[in-house]
C-alpha cells in the first residue's frame, strides 16, 4: 500500500505543477492518466460505478467528485481540489490536495486551505491503536469549527486496502471514544472536506459533482494512514 500511495503522491504532484490560469481540468486528467500508466499502476476511479475519469477535479464551490472537462477552465483566484486513486498489485492508494490557481487567492481562501490541511493532520494524529473512529472525526471537527468553517457531513473517509472503499466509514466529525475501535494493521483514508459557509450539500445533474448548498467555497485534503504499534504511518506522502 505504501507503493501505491507513493504513486498517488507523484500523480498529484504532476497535476499540481500543471495548475495555472487558463488550464482546463481535462488537461490535469490527461497528465494524471499518463503518469499513472508510466508508473505501472492502474487508475482506481475510472470505471468505478461508471465514473469516467482517473481524477476528480472540484473547483471552488464543488466539494468532491467534480468531473474533469475541456470546458472547465481554471481562472486566477480559483481553488481546485484534485483527488486521485490507483491500484497496484491489488492494493489501493487514495489521496487529495487542494491547490490555489495563480499567485494570489483571498485571505479567506488561504485560511480555508491551511485549516483543512491542518485538520487532516489532527485527524491523522488521532489514528492510533486503541482510539476510535470518533476520536479521529472529533479531532478534525474541533479544529475546523474553532476556525469558523464547517465540516461536510454527507461525504466521509473510509477504510482502504484491497478495495477502494472498505469499512469502517471515517466521518470528519464525531464524539471522542465513540465508533469502531482502531487496531494495528487497519488503513484509513482520512479526508476532511471543509466549507467556508454552511455544511449543506447538493448534487449536480451529472449525478457525481457535489457542491455546497450555499455556494460557498470548499477544500479537500486526504491521506491514507496505517494504524501501527508505533503510531500513525502516512502511506501517501
Amino acid at each position: 500500500m505504501r507503493r501505491s500511495g507513493r504513486i498517488v503522491r507523484q500523480v498529484l504532484e504532476a497535476a499540481r505543477e500543471a495548475v495555472r490560469p487558463g488550464v482546463a481540468t481535462m488537461e490535469l486528467e490527461r497528465i494524471a492518466e499518463s503518469k499513472i500508466r508510466d508508473l505501472g499502476a492502474k487508475p482506481a476511479f475510472k470505471g468505478y460505478y461508471d465514473y469516467p475519469c482517473v481524477l476528480c477535479t472540484s473547483v471552488n464551490d464543488e466539494i468532491v467528485h467534480g468531473i474533469p472537462s475541456e470546458r472547465r477552465v481554471l481562472k486566477a483566484g480559483d481553488i481546485v481540489s484534485i483527488d486521485c486513486g490507483v491500484v497496484l498489485d491489488g492494493f489501493y492508494g487514495d489521496a487529495a490536495i487542494t491547490v490555489p490557481v495563480g499567485e494570489e487567492i483571498t485571505e479567506e481562501l488561504q485560511k480555508l486551505l491551511e485549516v483543512t490541511r491542518d485538520s487532516l493532520f489532527r485527524g491523522i494524529e488521532a489514528a492510533r491503536s486503541g482510539n476510535t473512529v470518533g476520536d479521529v472525526g472529533a479531532a478534525v471537527q474541533r479544529h475546523v469549527e474553532a476556525n469558523g468553517f464547517s465540516v461536510v457531513r454527507e461525504f466521509v473517509g473510509h477504510g482502504i486496502g484491497t478495495k477502494l472503499h472498505e469499512d469502517p466509514q471515517v466521518p470528519n466529525f464525531g464524539t471522542p471514544g465513540h465508533g469502531p475501535k482502531l487496531r494495528d494493521g487497519m488503513v484509513l483514508a482520512i479526508e476532511p472536506m471543509v466549507n467556508v459557509g454552511r455544511a449543506g450539500t447538493r448534487l449536480l445533474d451529472d449525478k457525481w459533482t457535489a457542491v455546497t448548498e450555499d455556494g460557498s467555497y470548499s477544500a479537500h485534503f486526504e491521506h491514507c494512514v496505517a494504524v501501527t504499534k508505533n503510531g500513525p504511518m502516512i502511506l501517501t506522502e
